[in-house]
């Protein structure tokens, strides 16, 4: 379950150019609507962090999986949204301006809420506690170099080179589902020796806590009266997790294989399942709404 050169090294590369390519799209425009119209933002923020670990906490109990495997669930399910889930509703017309306020505030609060509902789940499920400290500077690098600067590159290309920005947009979607590809593709490779015992560990609590993520977010956004591009820049942001984090808590704080399974579960699944949401949004968004 260890991540490959080619992910650890070749994903963020890759993410970095798609991050532009993403800037390319936005304005200083589609920022502030956010900040007037904050509705979606403190919907899908409140989900991510509260609605979602409250998911797998039931889910853990309906299925009666075992302790170590519900613990890590709650891990995944408190988990933000990592920087793919940007690619994802780009590829979807959903609301990008909105998916990436919500990758960076979900990401930031969970330094504290992630430790919190980690801790519950081992008092609930194991009967332990322990001290869990989520690296926050490393956190707030990685997500200005990965997220914020690049995405400002892009915007200054677009203000400056409006032409370029145009023509690099659909190069840029192109290029984000060659990598998802490859991404999906070297992942099940990665553990094509213990992919069906771990689907069979992990895979019906996972699968459902993601179907359940998006069908909340598509919901939630509908019942708030969201416009249909950010309901579905929720309900992406609440579907693809930051799986590396989970793997991260899992392996190296608590030193569990057993609780790393529902994250290395999820990392795998969220990716075909994003996909069929992209073509969900493909399908129902017009191509010229896109970027408004």
């Amino acid at each position: 379950m260890e991540s490959s050169p080619l992910i650890s090294a070749g994903l963020p590369i890759a993410l970095f150019i798609i991050m532009i390519g993403i800037g390319m799209t936005l304005n200083i425009r589609d920022f502030r609507q956010v900040a007037v119209y904050p509705k979606g933002m403190i919907i899908g923020t409140l989900a991510q962090i509260v609605l979602m670990p409250l998911v797998a906490f039931a889910l853990a109990s309906l299925l009666a999986v075992p302790p170590a495997i519900a613990v890590g669930l709650v891990i995944i399910a408190a988990c933000p949204g990592g920087t793919t889930s940007n690619l994802f509703v780009l590829l979807a017309r959903g609301n990008i301006a909105l998916s990436i306020v919500l990758t960076v505030s979900a990401s930031l609060i969970t330094i504290l809420t992630l430790p919190l509902f980690t801790n519950l789940a081992l008092k609930f499920y194991m009967g332990t506690e322990h001290d869990i400290v989520l690296p926050v500077w490393k956190t707030i690098a990685m997500l200005t170099g990965i997220v914020l600067f690049p995405v400002a590159i892009g915007m200054q290309v677009r203000s400056r080179k409006p032409e370029v920005a145009h023509k690099a947009e659909s190069i840029v979607s192109v290029f984000g589902g060659i990598v998802l590809a490859i991404l999906i593709a070297v992942i099940v490779y990665g553990v094509r020796d213990e992919i069906w015992d771990l689907l069979k560990q992990a895979g019906p609590a996972t699968i459902l806590l993601n179907v359940v993520g998006i069908f909340m977010g598509l919901l939630a956004g509908r019942a708030a009266r969201l416009t249909q591009r950010e309901s579905l820049a929720v309900a992406v942001e609440l579907g693809v997790k930051n799986g590396t984090i989970g793997l991260m808590v899992t392996l190296t704080i608590l030193e569990s294989s057993a609780m790393s399974i529902p994250a290395a579960v999820y990392g795998v699944l969220m990716f075909p399942i994003g996909f069929l949401l992209a073509m969900y949004g493909r399908r129902n968004i017009p191509a010229a709404t896109a970027g408004s």
